[in-house]
């Protein structure tokens, strides 16, 4: 196959990348992920998984069970031969690996079925990167609560150098760090007592209060012409699901928590029907003390239900999309919101938001509070997606990157971040077609196109993975039924392979970006009050900077005028 440094130019003089390359799947391949250091990439099939080297695509290792569907897969490097795998089955049973050399291990089972009849199930999970944490969020009838864990990574990295026999079952056990469920009801004192602005505990017991009962009466609300109470009641107590972010030290009091340079700090959960961002911080639990309910430590109230969120690669910034078309950008280091927009009329529902490059590194403290500015990409339900950039005193730009489709084959699917270019998207839709989106200048790079006897598989859900290190996007293509082929051929799926780096398309565009997100050197205040001087100061910097500023212009002014006057006495 031919080399995809050749592009072609399509009609409107937008060019197509080439594959690079193409590789037969393992049956029923349901998932794709790419090690954080571009190395491997490891696949989760029927069967079990399998990881393959990325450069060449060359089978490395597996593991393999009998009746077994594997439907979710991650991979993130522990130290340079050893990596963590983390997958979630359709059974919802979500698994731990450890990568080493040419052998798979599997180090635990999160939710191990003890009882049939307490059975949890995991409905997401995710590993942090580098390995020492975890998050998964499970559910068991009706309930449903987040568990963060604390992986024995120093001790997982031993055993593995030592383990003889892949099937070893004497692995160190997982720590849960916090469990955290949908926030209770206070006590009536929160309730109908006035917030005590002095007290900042009695204000967020109040805040969960109201927001408790205010998304308690929204699930509640019993339907027009409903006569049956019971099963009305039991049609809209809905349970309730969560969506999480890791945190790493920038925040007010994030020094207060347990933890070590470039290690996670926090997590940040919100609840759906919630109105507010709760920050829990991680701390090693206490073997003597009782178990306790945690309260959360930092609450981020917004005035509107949150429907999405994205937080940024430095996790500084936390992005939420709101009700009424409302967007919200915190700034964890300030404590304040960066930004509020509100986007147009026409496309209220928000649907995704998501940071568009990484958050600036710098030493320059002045300009924590004058230079910033974030990219961000918003896809309504609509099927519109718009940009927007936005900054610290700066009024936002809104700008539209694509209408409401009017077909509905052509609603986008995936918009994903392509971290190794600069501003760029890569945008997918129902119909399988595939573009890399310019999101800052509102422009179309280039079309990516499978074969034409082939199809992007599930485009409505498709299955692929972005390489960062390799500048490569894996995913998967299986046959179009309206070529002939055998049936053989049509239970064959394919792994079609996008190198970017090997197309003069992108030269200009590639930028490089810190090895981690741990390497990136953030601040820390212990208390409100430090952060509320720190931000004075800054206010304070740039007040004498502007009246600096004003000063010298006024200076130059009046030198003009002189300048000008004896300019007229002299002709």
């Amino acid at each position: 196959m031919e080399s995809a440094h050749k592009a072609k130019t399509s009609r409107d003089e937008t060019p197509t990348l080439e594959l690079s390359g193409v590789m037969q799947l393992p049956e029923n391949t349901n998932c794709l992920a790419c090690s954080d250091d571009g190395r491997y990439l490891c696949l989760g099939h029927s069967g079990g998984l399998t990881v393959w080297r990325a450069s060449s695509l060359n089978r490395v290792a597996g593991w393999l069970r009998d009746r077994l569907e594997i439907t979710s897969i991650q991979m993130t490097s522990m130290s340079k031969t050893m990596y963590l795998l983390g997958t979630v089955d359709d059974m919802g049973v979500a698994r731990v690996f450890g990568h080493h050399l040419d052998s798979i291990h599997l180090l635990c089972v999160i939710n191990i079925m003890e009882d049939i009849n307490k059975r949890s199930i995991c409905l997401s999970f995710e590993l942090f990167e580098g390995g020492n944490y975890g998050a998964a969020s499970l559910s068991c009838g009706r309930a449903v609560w987040l568990e963060i864990y604390q992986f024995p990574s120093a001790a997982w990295l031993k055993e593995l150098e030592m383990a003889q026999n892949p099937n070893s079952s004497e692995w160190s056990p997982v720590t849960v760090m916090i469990q955290i469920r949908p926030p209770k009801i206070p006590t009536e004192k929160a309730i109908n007592g006035p917030p005590e602005a002095s007290q900042p505990t009695d204000f967020l017991m109040h805040c969960l209060a109201l927001d408790i009962i205010r998304s308690s009466s929204l699930r509640w609300e019993k339907p027009p012409f409903s006569t049956d109470e019971g099963k009305t009641k039991e049609m809209n107590e809905s349970p309730r699901h969560c969506t999480q972010h890791f945190l790493l030290p920038c925040g007010p009091g994030d020094s207060k928590a347990e933890f070590q340079p470039g290690l996670l700090v926090a997590v940040a959960v919100w609840w759906s029907g919630s109105c507010n961002l709760l920050q829990y911080f991680l701390k090693k639990p206490s073997k003597s003390s009782p178990y306790v309910e945690p309260m959360p430590d930092l609450l981020w109230p917004n005035a509107k239900e949150i429907l999405c969120s994205a937080v940024s690669k430095c996790t500084r910034y936390i992005a939420l999309g709101l009700s009424d078309a409302l967007v919200c950008v915190w700034d964890r280091r300030s404590g304040a919101p960066l930004s509020l927009v509100l986007m147009p009329e026409a496309n209220r529902a928000l649907f995704m938001v998501q940071f568009v490059d990484c958050c600036p590194v710098t030493d320059d403290d002045f300009q924590i509070f004058t230079a910033e500015k974030v990219h961000l990409l918003i896809l309504c339900k609509s099927g519109a997606i718009h940009t927007v950039t936005t900054g610290r005193g700066t009024k936002p730009n809104t700008k539209q990157l694509s209408e409401r489709p009017k077909d509905s084959k052509d609603l986008p699917t995936v918009t994903a971040s392509v971290q190794f270019l600069q501003g760029m998207s890569l945008v997918m839709q129902r119909s399988g077609k595939m573009s890399i989106q310019d999101v800052i200048n509102n422009t179309t790079v280039c079309f990516l196109t499978p074969p034409t006897t082939h199809l992007i598989t599930t485009p409505h859900s498709p299955i692929y993975a972005l390489n960062s290190k390799q500048q490569s996007l894996f995913i998967r293509g299986d046959q179009d039924t309206s070529y002939s082929a055998t049936s053989e051929e049509r239970n064959q799926s394919q792994l079609f392979v996008f190198r970017f780096a090997e197309s003069d398309i992108f030269k200009q565009h590639v930028v490089s970006h810190p090895e981690s997100t741990q390497q990136q050197q953030t601040l820390s205040y212990d208390t409100l009050e430090e952060t509320c001087s720190f931000y004075l100061q800054k206010r304070l910097a740039l007040s004498l900077y502007c009246m600096q500023t004003v000063l010298e212009l006024h200076q130059t002014l009046a030198y003009v005028k002189v300048a000008s006057c004896f300019s007229c006495v002299f002709m």
